[in-house]
């Protein structure tokens, strides 16, 4: 399962600043999600993801152990 984080999906979405630790001799990027998507997404504390650069404008956060779906959805394709 990933999760897309893009800037081309109008109206879906929550804004996120990117936030930065700076100590002596490192610096952390930090990006938090808001509780609804980790909710949402059933996230779990200490989870392990990865995340993956698709180009300057995307990243790709992947879990490895996806929770199932509640509800069997069938997914069609659109043209």
């Amino acid at each position: 399962m990933c999760l897309v984080m893009g800037l081309d999906y109008p109206n879906m979405g929550y804004p996120t600043k990117v936030q930065l630790i700076k100590r002596k001799q490192s610096e952390q990027f930090y990006i938090n999600f808001p509780a609804a998507i980790a909710q949402a997404m059933e996230f779990s504390k200490a989870e392990d993801v990865e995340w993956t650069i698709s180009d300057k404008k995307h990243l790709i956060l992947s879990r490895k152990v996806v929770p199932p779906d509640p509800v069997s959805v069938k997914k069609t394709l659109h043209s």
